[in-house]
């Protein structure tokens, strides 16, 4: 051992350097920590703040909903900057739904509790309703899927990326079934946004990846609430939520309300996927159903239709199939515009045929690859054998693959604007490449830490792991194919 000059026993140094760095890296995250929590707090403090910031995203969003749906169509040579049409168009499908999907993915369900309208009219209406209670057939798990697969779908019917009075109908439909169900049920909550919001069950799966959520010492809640001799104000929670139980981000809207309460609700970081490899984390049938054929079946088999060769060749031939025998019904193109697109002025008419293939294509396609990505979770759970581990909860793990997914197709749109004003696009391939390959080793990685958290032997989490590579393998093979060969 080294010798001070005092004769005495001194550390080597390098050992008395580690403590230290120790102590910095810990004081580092618990600045970082206690940072990420004064956030929290201060949206808790300044509610007058976010409900006129939510104010003002209803008077814009409203005004690129209605204003562009009755304008003409935009002129040879107009640009997003110049034409209210283009920008509405761009700002809805190229930044808005792919800016809110990754920051669901970053930021929990930031969008819900701090911007989005229909959240905040709902809301408001629900304060001056009739104040029903919500009926047990709303509260069914299953209604944000068959919305999602509905809004999807007739989004795709009517051409809802191309045109405003599409987009009118479906976002502004939307929007005044959320009144309407916040004039009918709840008292100051958001009804609509729990049980019936298209949106809301992609939300709650894509929150569970996050970095960042509201964490609930349970243990301090209880020692406040005996300490306390005057009683508590509760928080009003709009989408429903138990604080006090509350273990996941799934259904917390990340809005802030409840920051700071009893000490025990704070915002905080985790690992990203955390959440869905907790030991005590819970997946349902419907959150499961969604993902496999909600998120990467039938939204996948809607953003690549107009792109498939396949689907153009076989329209072709079944419509020269039908020309043979003089059957020309279904060659019509007298549906009106918000049945199917028709729009004779920018040469857009869709006939009966083309609907029919649209509406086979995407509930078809999307249903066989749903059944296609489900029997791989199904497989790997029968193999594992593990109560704490059914296919339900080993499905969560392909959560990041699903977000990727949703943003590559959106990009599609955003790249198709870029285009036409001929800005620079040769980073998006790499971007796409990128995030298909953080969201297949993001699947990857989370099934490997379920699997091998269960008790069963090598001989069998080996091939349950092999089984959960295959729906990041088919994923990344449909994306490559739309983005390098078609």
């Amino acid at each position: 051992m080294p010798i001070s000059a005092e004769g005495k026993p001194r550390a080597h140094a390098c050992a008395s350097s580690l403590p230290a760095a120790d102590i910095a890296a810990a004081e580092s995250l618990s600045g970082f920590r206690r940072g990420v929590a004064t956030v929290g707090r201060t949206l808790a403090r300044h509610r007058r703040v976010v409900i006129g910031l939510q104010w003002f995203v209803v008077v814009f969003y409203m005004a690129l909903v209605i204003i562009p749906a009755f304008m003409p169509l935009p002129p040879v040579g107009a640009h997003l900057w110049d034409n209210l049409r283009l920008f509405a168009q761009f700002m809805f499908w190229g930044v808005w739904w792919p800016g809110v999907m990754i920051a669901t993915l970053s930021l929990g369900r930031v969008w819900c509790g701090l911007f989005c309208p229909e959240g905040t009219l709902t809301e408001w209406v629900s304060h001056r309703g009739l104040g029903r209670p919500v009926p047990r057939w709303l509260k069914w798990s299953g209604w944000p899927f068959v919305a999602f697969v509905c809004t999807t779908v007739y989004g795709q019917l009517v051409s809802v990326y191309e045109y405003p009075q599409a987009a009118l109908l479906v976002l502004g439909g939307s929007s005044v079934a959320a009144v309407a169900i916040g004039l009918i049920y709840g008292r100051g909550k958001r009804i609509w946004c729990r049980y019936l919001c298209p949106a809301s069950g992609v939300f709650a799966i894509l929150a569970k990846v996050a970095p960042l959520h509201y964490r609930v010492d349970r243990e301090r809640w209880d020692q406040e609430e005996s300490r306390r001799t005057i009683p508590i104000t509760p928080v009003n929670c709009a989408p429903l939520v138990d604080i006090r139980r509350m273990t996941s981000a799934a259904e917390c809207h990340a809005c802030g309300r409840c920051a700071g309460h009893r000490d025990a609700v704070e915002l905080s970081p985790r690992l990203p996927g955390s959440e869905i490899v907790a030991p005590n984390s819970r997946a349902t049938t419907a959150e499961a159903i969604t993902l496999l054929f909600g998120i990467l079946g039938v939204a996948t088999a809607a953003f690549q239709w107009t792109v498939n060769p396949w689907f153009v060749r076989a329209k072709l031939q079944l419509a020269d199939w039908l020309i043979e025998r003089n059957s020309f019904a279904l060659l019509q193109d007298d549906a009106p515009w918000w049945l199917l697109t028709h729009y004779p002025e920018a040469s857009d008419v869709f006939t009966w045929l083309d609907g029919a293939l649209v509406l086979g294509y995407i509930l078809g396609g999307g249903f066989l690859l749903g059944c296609c990505l489900a029997l791989s979770p199904l497989l790997a759970a029968r193999l594992l054998r593990d109560p704490a581990l059914p296919w339900q909860r080993l499905t969560m793990a392909l959560a990041p693959l699903a977000g990727v997914s949703v943003f590559l197709g959106l990009s599609m749109l955003t790249l198709t604007h870029l285009k036409a004003e001929q800005w620079p696009i040769a980073w998006m391939t790499d971007l796409r490449v990128t995030l298909l390959l953080l969201g297949v080793a993001g699947a990857l990685w989370l099934a490997g830490r379920l699997i091998l958290q269960t008790g069963a032997s090598r001989l069998r989490q080996t091939p349950a792991f092999a089984l959960m590579c295959l729906p990041p393998a088919l994923m990344a093979g449909i994306w490559y194919t739309v983005f390098f060969i078609w």
